[in-house]
């Protein structure tokens, strides 16, 4: 079975619609790419980073709206630095 493409527009479109309750937060995610998967990369910024309910941001509100929104999007992974 070939697994449809994501369109990146689009992953970032949902992102930016999301963008604005991260960022009231004073979070923000950023794209880091989209695996062969459908699986998105994003990097969770400002303070996102080392919060005890990103996962859930991760979880309820990117991986909810990608994977519902986004044909293609099989999940969303967090990329840390290393």
């Amino acid at each position: 079975m070939t697994e449809t493409p994501c369109d990146q527009a689009t992953v970032e479109a949902v992102l930016d619609a999301i963008r604005p309750s991260i960022k009231a937060d004073g979070g923000d995610v950023e794209l880091v790419g989209i695996t062969d998967q459908g699986v998105v990369q994003v990097r969770l910024l400002g303070a996102c980073i080392g919060c005890p309910s990103s996962h859930m941001t991760l979880r309820d509100g990117l991986a909810a709206n990608l994977v519902g929104k986004v044909p293609g999007v099989t999940a969303v992974e967090a990329i840390e630095d290393a």
